[in-house]
């Protein structure tokens, strides 16, 4: 059993040290969103869910068909430097083969 200086209250010393140790706090979390437009192709939506977000061909043409019947599709959600590398990234991809499509975050 560890001993003290007179007086001190080991027990009280702990109680203290496991208030202090908070769990860390998560990241809060962005949805990347993908907008319709008229101009930019299906299949072109598809690619960018495959390349930047890493979908597989069943799951890209689920959010593809969401974002060109529901006018929005839900690529990802990310922490935010992750959702605007994300976003930056299909601009950049849109701007390359002439397509508007518009990537935007939203915290979730």
């Amino acid at each position: 059993m560890a001993k003290g200086l007179p007086g001190q209250d080991l027990d009280d010393e702990l109680d203290v040290e496991k208030q202090q140790k908070t769990t860390p706090k998560r990241p809060k979390l962005y949805k990347v969103l993908l907008h319709n437009d008229d101009f930019t192709t299906m299949e072109f939506v598809i690619e960018i869910l495959r390349v930047v977000f890493h979908k597989n061909e069943n799951d890209a043409v689920k959010i593809m068909l969401a974002v060109h019947q529901q006018g929005l599709g839900v690529a990802g959600v990310y922490p935010f430097e992750i959702a605007e590398a994300k976003c930056s990234k299909v601009a950049e991809l849109a701007q390359m083969n002439e397509f508007p499509l518009l990537c935007t975050t939203e915290e979730e």
